[in-house]
């Protein structure tokens, strides 16, 4: 999901609040695979660089990039 979640983010150019509530939904599970991992950093540089705009702020800031790893 949280793949999928990115990727609608880069076809749009911008992060949506659901979709940016579901990607915090689904780090709270603690349960995600090493790509998924990959495109949430993706996702956060594009952020940071303004390459994608946030609708839930005006802050380049996400929530907290979910480390360590846990697979499942």
């Amino acid at each position: 999901m949280i793949r999928s979640l990115v990727e609608s983010a880069f076809q749009t150019g911008c992060l949506s609040v659901e979709s940016e509530g579901l990607l915090q939904q689904v780090l709270a599970t603690k349960c995600w695979k090493e790509q998924d991992l990959s495109a949430l950093a993706t996702l956060y540089n594009a952020v940071r660089a303004g390459q994608i705009k946030r609708e839930a702020s005006s802050s380049n800031v996400l929530m907290e990039f979910p480390l360590p790893y846990k697979s499942c």
